[in-house]
């Protein structure tokens, strides 16, 4: 799955020239977290709420409202946005956006394609949400939970004996442990559990740890 598949192509943007309580409307407004600012079509930068709220004037300034609101109307974003965005393409693969999510420590990813234009953005709440479907959240079913060989054909063989049992399978997850050895999810629904279990007797390579509903 690329990123494209997932990601918010109807991307709200604002300039380097858009004031600091322009910015802060159009945030709250749509009730969004980040803005990526664009100049000439292409990605200037990206503020955040917390970086709006950051460059406020703290609660002990002795300006006036008056003067305050003067001050932030003339605060452009270009004073305070991050200039150096990460990005990626709109062919990543996901599983790589949440990498650099995840080490870089941010919260969304502006998106380009080959020209380098902004054509999308996509969050880690969008990461979540595919990644729980992907897991076979909210359908009804049985999840079965293997410690698995690393080897060709393990994967197979627990698909195949689930299907022979009647199965239709929901969804199939892997990852790996620290002995060398992987985790297996299998979600499936009108499995006749018997028969599966009996199936799974022929698999040598793969030990069920547990199932639940």
């Amino acid at each position: 799955m690329l990123v494209k598949d997932v990601m918010t192509k109807e991307v709200i943007t604002i300039t380097p020239d858009t004031s600091f309580s322009d910015a802060m409307n159009i945030l709250r407004k749509n009730k969004i977290r980040r803005l990526p600012v664009v100049k000439d079509g292409k990605i200037a930068g990206i503020i955040t709420e917390k970086d709006l709220l950051s460059a406020s004037p703290s609660a002990a300034t002795t300006l006036d409202i008056w003067e305050l609101q003067y001050l932030l109307n003339k605060l452009k974003v270009k004073e305070i946005m991050i200039k150096n965005v990460v990005t990626v393409k709109e062919t990543t693969p996901l599983e790589n956006a949440a990498k650099i999510m995840a080490e870089k420590k941010i919260g969304a990813l502006p998106v380009l394609n080959d020209n380098k234009e902004l054509v999308g953005i996509i969050t880690e709440t969008d990461i979540f949400k595919t990644f729980v479907k992907m897991l076979g959240a909210g359908r009804k079913g049985t999840r079965y939970t293997f410690e698995a060989e690393d080897e060709p054909g393990v994967i197979y063989n627990i698909a195949k004996f689930a299907a022979d049992a009647g199965a239709n399978i929901i969804a199939i997850s892997s990852y790996p442990l620290h002995n060398g050895k992987y985790i297996v999810v299998v979600k499936v629904e009108n499995v006749d559990h018997n028969k599966f279990l009996e199936y799974l007797t022929a698999c040598k390579k793969a030990k069920l740890l547990y199932f639940s509903e």
